[in-house]
């Protein structure tokens, strides 16, 4: 069994009007609130214990997670001011503070990764974390990665004006416990600018080959909204 972080609190400024009325994390597809799909996905994984994190329209999110009974077990934790991703980590540290390792995961994605196999590929080797990977269309949008043959990761700059590589950080990640050591204390504190420039070196890539989109615009859902009625018809999706 494991526990997971899914980092679900943003405001989703680029999804107004949608967001202004809606938690992102529970935009539908298919009826179904997108945070639905990642607490299906986590229990088909092991994941045995998952910590949401709330801000935005959080009422909406906690009535709906307390609304039903779930075979994982969700921990919520309010943030009055937003903590940033690694901030959250940081004010959370004990939840996984006996774990040997554990996810982190961004709830504005809809995927159906095995996070089981990453698993397994982050146990293979000494490593302070595992960073889940796809090839980015537009590079200077996203975190992007070079790694060296053995798939450890050389280099890491978030939204680089230029880059060498199109292999982009997907919002996934495993975990050592050593992560622990390295979060930045100030808040707030992003992990990507400022948790994964600190761990070069001691962190290797993992490429998605599943399904992945970020939900975070407007063009980005529609084509998810898409997306999940093939995946869905052909047994990929469930929830």
């Amino acid at each position: 069994m494991a526990k997971a972080f899914l980092l679900a609190a943003g405001k989703g400024t680029r999804l107004k009007p949608l967001t202004d009325v809606t938690a992102k994390c529970l935009l539908p597809l298919l009826g179904k609130p997108l945070l639905q799909y990642w607490f299906s996905l986590c229990e088909q994984h092991g994941v045995s214990d998952v910590l949401v994190n709330l801000h935005h329209h959080a009422d909406q999110v906690r009535s709906f997670v307390t609304s039903r009974k779930w075979r994982v077990r969700i921990h919520l934790a309010f943030e009055s001011t937003l903590l940033g991703s690694a901030g959250t980590l940081n004010a959370n540290r004990d939840f996984v503070a006996d774990e040997d390792s554990f996810a982190i995961l961004y709830a504005d994605n809809l995927t159906n990764i095995n996070l089981s196999a990453m698993r397994e590929a982050h146990r293979r080797g000494d490593r302070v974390l595992t960073m889940g990977l796809f090839r980015a269309a537009n590079p200077s949008a996203c975190g992007i990665v070079e790694m060296d043959e053995e798939c450890r990761i050389v280099e890491f700059v978030e939204k680089p004006v230029a880059s060498r590589s199109n292999l982009a950080n997907a919002g996934i990640y495993w975990c050592s416990r050593s992560i622990l050591e390295h979060l930045p204390t100030k808040v707030p504190a992003d992990i990507g600018y400022d948790l994964l420039p600190r761990l070069v070196g001691q962190m290797h890539g993992y490429v998605v080959e599943e399904y992945l989109r970020d939900i975070g615009t407007p063009e980005s859902y529609a084509q998810a909204q898409l997306d999940a009625v093939d995946l869905s018809r052909e047994g990929k999706l469930t929830c």
